[in-house]
């Protein structure tokens, strides 16, 4: 993802020492994604990467689009996600992070009279308790669930998933809608 990134400087994250990549979205990547009302002004991701293990240990991606409406004011929605990831661990001989924090912040301007605003954060703390890679006789069209989706339907009675076979997705999509 990084791979056309510049480094923009230095920064310590937590006790990490760590390098900052910038990706911004070019003018014309993001003229691509505008769509009828909906503009996005900017988007940019910021890499902080461990300058000892080269780990990714925290992202900032940051997108502001501006909506217009027929007789209103635009509207602006700037939207920023910080995560950081932390607890590598071999998996297959691949270091991969097990655990991170994620904060969403959300905040609208704009509209009537440029007066009015509103913010709004939501967090999330994650974990990734097993990984595997190249399972023998599982196809790119079939997806393994989590153990305790497989176990049984919200019912209690037995589940198409107990069968390990999830053909394009569609008898974990039509499960899906029996334990909702």
């Amino acid at each position: 993802m990084f791979v056309n990134a510049r480094c923009v400087g230095e920064k310590r994250i937590g006790e990490e020492d760590c390098f900052i990549l910038k990706l911004a979205a070019s003018p014309a990547a993001l003229a691509e994604r505008n769509d009828g009302s909906a503009e996005i002004i900017r988007h940019a991701l910021f890499g902080y990467f461990n300058q000892k293990t080269g780990f990714l240990v925290y992202v900032e991606d940051s997108h502001l689009t501006r909506i217009e409406s027929t007789g209103n004011d635009a509207v602006y929605w700037e939207t920023t996600i910080e995560t950081t990831i932390d607890h590598y661990k071999p998996v297959d001989g691949v270091m991969i992070a097990h655990s991170g924090r994620s904060v969403v912040t959300v905040f609208k301007f704009g509209g009537q009279f440029g007066m009015t605003s509103t913010k709004t954060r939501i967090e999330e703390t994650w974990t990734i308790e097993e990984i595997v890679f190249n399972v023998p006789g599982l196809s790119m069209d079939f997806f393994i669930p989590p153990a305790e989706i497989r176990k049984g339907s919200a019912s209690g009675g037995p589940s198409e998933l107990t069968s390990g076979k999830f053909g394009n997705g569609k008898a974990w999509q039509n499960s899906l809608g029996k334990l909702k």
